[in-house]
């Protein structure tokens, strides 16, 4: 067997991104040699640049071991972060201690070229709907990228069921390609969390017959709580109907409306009033699980006015309902 070369293997799945004028590569380390031997010491690692279909020109070097990920940056030369969008592609080569190597690796590309202004003015506000971002409309033909990091990722355990809710991803993307209006809803946030939101300009440009993306730098992080501190939604379609005894003399009247959707409703609250009096609480002082109530309490003669309010877990409660009247005619 003739002696082994010791030629690292070729790195096959080097990915660039560009965020503003700074470029990340990552990639992974072989773990054997063109001979399929195991590499044991750190290999050092050439890193260039071609614009265009110009020779690739070096960018650094680093010392990496085998089998491990890799990642290396730059901010780019101001010559590459200047002018129209052009192709800008990377390249790693592996070298021995001889400083021979089993050639480049595979093509990343990014664009070269003036990058988006960044976002300015990021503000975050809660809805009872989600995260509304905000930040500074203005005419560029760019997406916005939002960021969001969790802040309070919850502690690992063992949940049963199959009702056990999946677990959050600590980083989520959304982008935005109708930018214009300057905001988005994020209806994916979960109250109780606190959340950091960056953002990002997005230009898509065409660089030697590719899509590409042209992000702006990332701007700085705005941190908010997600407080549910939001009523439930109104209840509506309140009737009531009423009833008398058969002896004549007992009156009722029985009340229901439409259920409220929200998960976190915990019951509802029976307002009733005579005339133009002052409204009186007549169901009891824990939340009507039901949306229905039975008015016992009515009199023969009477005229009543009717108005139900639904509370959450929390004893939000909302505004009162249209109101009804109903009364129950004398014998």
């Amino acid at each position: 067997m003739p002696p082994s070369l010791n030629l690292p293997d070729r790195v096959t799945d080097l990915s660039a991104t560009r965020a503003g004028n700074r470029v990340s590569l990552s990639w992974t380390m072989p773990r054997k040699n063109t001979d399929k031997l195991i590499l044991k010491t750190e290999i050092a690692v050439r890193v260039c640049r071609a614009e265009g279909s110009g020779a690739c020109t070096d960018a650094g070097t680093v010392q990496v071991g085998p089998g491990t990920d890799a990642t290396w940056a730059e901010a780019l030369p101001p010559a590459l972060a200047e002018g129209s969008p052009r192709a800008l592609r990377y390249f790693v080569e592996l070298k021995n201690e001889k400083g021979r190597s089993a050639g480049l690796s595979n093509a990343a590309m990014v664009p070269a070229g003036a990058a988006p202004e960044p976002v300015q003015g990021l503000v975050v506000e809660m809805r009872k709907a989600g995260a509304v971002v905000r930040w500074g409309a203005d005419d560029l033909q760019a997406a916005v990228r939002l960021q969001r990091t969790l802040l309070t990722p919850p502690v690992t355990k063992k949940t049963e069921g199959l009702l056990a809710p999946e677990a959050e991803p600590v980083e989520q993307r959304l982008l935005v390609d109708d930018a214009a209006h300057g905001q988005a809803l994020d209806k994916s946030i979960r109250f109780g969390e606190t959340y950091a939101y960056r953002a990002q300009r997005v230009l898509r440009v065409i660089a030697d017959g590719q899509t590409l993306e042209l992000d702006g730098e990332l701007s700085a992080p705005v941190r908010i709580e997600a407080k549910d501190v939001f009523p439930p939604g109104v209840p509506a379609g309140l009737v009531a109907v009423a009833t008398r005894g058969e002896n004549g003399r007992a009156a009722a009247i029985d009340l229901s409306w439409e259920p409220d959707a929200e998960a976190d409703v915990a019951g509802y609250v029976v307002y009733r009033r005579e005339g133009n009096g002052v409204w009186e609480r007549i169901s009891p002082a824990q939340p009507v699980m039901g949306p229905a109530f039975h008015d016992a309490q009515a009199e023969l003669g009477h005229r009543y006015s009717y108005a139900v309010s639904a509370v959450d877990e929390d004893g939000h409660e909302s505004a009162r309902s249209t109101e009804i009247e109903e009364s129950v005619p004398q014998p």
